[in-house]
């Protein structure tokens, strides 16, 4: 390789490191334990719960849905999700006139129609998923992020095209440990960038494509849901729209086999004006994250379309538990945290060596 191209990609690299370390370092650390949220969450929140009659039949969808609306006036409901370990359904609704992301929730006991103790996450991970989402900057945190990570992929493209010729003059894995501190840490810093390339490079693309979700649900609505809303001149109003309970049923009919998640009413993210959309997932470690929604006419209660997710919601649905090794339970989360932290030791390392440099005297 001529020195005018190492020169060139030793800039790149050079230059895309120290513009995303930071951020990256964040994004490593506040990572680590959300790795482990489900299995924190259970220690520290995990609380016993009875419903009210175990053995009683369950109030259909409809009476869950108006118990928590009765608990908030005047509020529609924006989403229904189901407990998967109890008998429990939870209500979002939201006023219509409320700032966007402002909603009311509420646990639904299904046997009693009264309001369950809540599970939510802890508020420590709570607040660290939303750092490392967006900063708490909303989408144009997301979306800085995103392109964080897109100079997390130029470093490690970089970073391979000058480990090449460094290779070729020691054998792989070599470390000058007689050398001055900075060769050592330099031999460290290559050793463990070639070792973990694959597990950044997946971990970094799919958090760069969790950061468009807001724009590529957007997308999905306004191209994919788009004909089925022509034939209406009007949203489908709150007191006129078919029953909740029968439309769940329709919808299981249509996808027989699958495992019911939600439902997003009509004007929410996840819907059309018009329609009711029942979200189901499969039960294996794979198609348990991919999701397959059934459009429900909101008027007549009539299944309106299976809408199929395109590839790109289904990328996102794969790439938002990936990020975090959320498919091969405690082993694989484990195998996450160690190759976290070796991240953070790449990251620490490169930010020492620019220093070091940078203090050589010339």
């Amino acid at each position: 390789m001529k020195a005018r191209t190492i020169r060139a990609w030793s800039w790149v690299h050079k230059w895309s490191s120290l513009v995303s370390t930071v951020f990256l370092l964040m994004l490593c650390v506040t990572g680590l334990p959300l790795v482990f949220t489900h299995e924190l969450d259970e220690v520290l929140l995990h609380e016993p719960w009875q419903p009210k009659n175990p053995d009683g039949p369950l109030l259909d969808l409809d009476q869950v849905l108006s118990a928590a609306l009765a608990l908030h006036p005047g509020e529609v409901p924006a989403f229904m999700s189901f407990d998967e370990d109890r008998p429990v359904v939870n209500v979002t609704s939201r006023a219509p006139d409320a700032p966007a992301g402002q909603y009311s929730f509420e646990p639904i006991d299904q046997t009693s129609g009264e309001v369950a103790p809540l599970v939510a996450g802890h508020p420590v991970m709570e607040f660290l998923l939303q750092l490392h989402t967006d900063m708490f900057l909303g989408l144009a945190g997301m979306l800085f992020l995103g392109a964080m990570g897109l100079m997390l992929v130029a470093a490690l493209v970089s970073g391979v095209v000058l480990y090449a010729p460094f290779m070729r003059r020691l054998p792989f894995g070599t470390v000058r440990a007689s050398k001055a501190a900075r060769t050592r840490w330099l031999d460290y810093h290559n050793l463990l960038g070639v070792v973990t390339l694959a597990w950044v490079l997946v971990v970094g693309t799919t958090g760069v494509v969790n950061t468009l979700a807001t724009p590529i649900i957007a997308f999905w609505k306004d191209t994919a849901l788009k004909e089925l809303t022509v034939a209406y001149d009007a949203p489908a109003p709150a007191g006129r729209r078919a029953s909740l309970d029968a439309a769940v049923k329709r919808a299981q009919a249509a996808l027989p086999g699958m495992t019911l998640q939600f439902v997003a009413f009509p004007g929410s993210t996840y819907s059309t004006d018009h329609h009711y959309a029942v979200f189901f997932h499969g039960d294996t470690p794979l198609t348990k994250h991919m999701t397959t929604p059934a459009l429900i006419d909101a008027r007549t209660g009539e299944l309106a379309a299976v809408a199929s997710m395109p590839w790109y919601v289904k990328t996102l649905s794969l790439s938002q538990p990936l990020h975090f090794g959320d498919y091969g339970g405690l082993g694989l989360k484990i195998v996450w945290a160690l190759l976290d932290i070796a991240t953070i030791v790449i990251l620490i390392s490169g930010l020492y060596l620019w220093l070091a440099k940078r203090r050589k005297p010339a």
